[in-house]
């Protein structure tokens, strides 16, 4: 895979060391088992995939070059570069600014943009809309357009089979800035309309058998289908997309339960599901699903609890943390700085949308077994802090140069 050019403060010469020999002893990557580091009376257990993928390097390096590139030009991104605070907030040590917000508001007026400015495209894609009104502006949007290859991948899957006469279902969260370019460019080709989960994936297979009149779809699904949607015709044939970030077996989940739904009312057979039903599961992202089957591993080891390291508006990072919660208590955390001390800690309580915290967190006993991972936006940097930090709190500062590293291939 493409080597990246990242700001070298973002790696780490442990965490490359671990994923140098993780890789070499796992070349296909078939090996969902952890990485065990023992310093003193401190194991982490360390997933096997976390952190940058192929997407967000390629974003960052791209954000990085316009900056260089471009000395004494006013610098923008549509919106955060990707949903990482600590990486955006070096883009805006460098000048760059914001023009929205994630949620697609304004944070500047588009006037006063003009074409000798340059205007970053971040890793999440935008809108065909945005794009039209670069290009009115003088700008090509394609210059510094940093839209993850896997992210284009949906939407050429999007319109491959929107051509082909099939309305696309999109499981994402429907404000999320991926999921409004993905419908977007979803839109531009074929009826499209957007499920966040399972219960709205159930509530409009109502509608595609008939058993909800069509004219409450469009009180039901409000902003979440294309213009001129037709909730009679347009769900005769149908197929399923996601926001990449999303828990990948939600997603198969829903495409599977949809299409049963269109088996069972059209009567269909293996051999003619693709008159109703096209098969779009290899939408699916790799370091989506190589991150999620990373921690479903580790937990099959047990542990005290869960360090979930990333940005709390995070998709792909929020994910990891309800999988981790299913299983034992979860701390959701942005950097190093979160672990006030021995007694306490700072984390995003996904569920209230608030940032908490929690005294006593670290158990008593000795040794200790904490897991750790981190979303796709992270840089292993963090990771590191993180675990160093750990070592400090627990009283093995001493064995912070000399862990133990440890794995078994399965």
């Amino acid at each position: 895979m493409k080597s990246f050019n990242v700001p070298v403060h973002y790696r780490s010469p442990l965490v490359t060391a671990i994923k140098q020999q993780r890789k070499a002893a796992d070349k296909l990557k078939k090996d969902f088992s952890p990485t065990h580091l023992t310093l003193g009376s401190l194991e982490v257990i360390l997933a096997r995939h976390f952190g940058f993928c192929y997407g967000v390097e390629n974003a960052i390096e791209i954000a990085f070059r316009a900056v260089n590139e471009n000395p004494g030009k006013r610098i923008f991104l549509l919106s955060e570069m990707i949903h990482n605070p600590g990486v955006n907030a070096d883009l805006q040590m460098l000048g760059v600014r914001f023009i929205m917000d994630t949620k697609g508001n304004m944070l500047m007026n588009w006037n006063e943009i003009t074409k000798d400015d340059i205007v970053v495209i971040p890793a999440f894609g935008t809108t065909l809309e945005l794009e039209q009104q670069m290009r009115e502006k003088g700008i090509e949007p394609s210059r510094y357009e940093t839209t993850c290859p896997f992210v284009e991948k949906v939407w050429n899957r999007a319109e491959k089979i929107g051509k082909e006469g099939y309305t696309i279902v999109v499981h994402g969260k429907p404000k999320h800035e991926e999921t409004r370019a993905t419908f977007s460019h979803s839109q531009a080709h074929t009826p499209t309309v957007v499920v966040k989960d399972m219960t709205q994936a159930q509530h409009l297979s109502k509608y595609i058998i008939g058993e909800l009149p069509p004219e409450q779809f469009y009180t039901d699904f409000r902003g979440q289908y294309s213009e001129g949607f037709d909730a009679k015709k347009d769900l005769q044939r149908i197929g399923v997309v996601n926001q990449t970030t999303m828990l990948a077996s939600e997603t198969q989940g829903i495409a599977d339960y949809l299409k049963n739904v269109m088996t069972d009312h059209y009567l269909l057979n293996p051999t003619n599901i693709a008159e109703r039903f096209a098969d779009t599961r290899d939408t699916l992202c790799y370091a989506t699903n190589d991150n999620q089957s990373a921690v479903q591993g580790m937990l099959q080891e047990a542990a005290d609890f869960a360090l979930v390291i990333g940005g709390y508006n995070s998709s792909n990072t929020s994910h990891l943390v309800e999988l981790c919660e299913e299983k034992l208590p979860t701390y959701f955390i942005k950097d190093e700085s979160c672990l006030l001390d021995g007694h306490s800690i700072s984390h995003f309580d996904l569920h209230k949308q608030i940032e908490r915290i929690t005294i006593d967190f670290l158990p008593y006993h000795r040794p200790l077994r904490i897991m750790v991972t981190s979303g796709a936006s992270c840089p292993d940097a963090l990771v590191d802090k993180v675990i160093e930090k750990l070592a400090i709190i627990t009283g093995n500062e001493s064995a912070i140069n000399n862990a133990n590293i440890h794995f078994q291939v399965d």
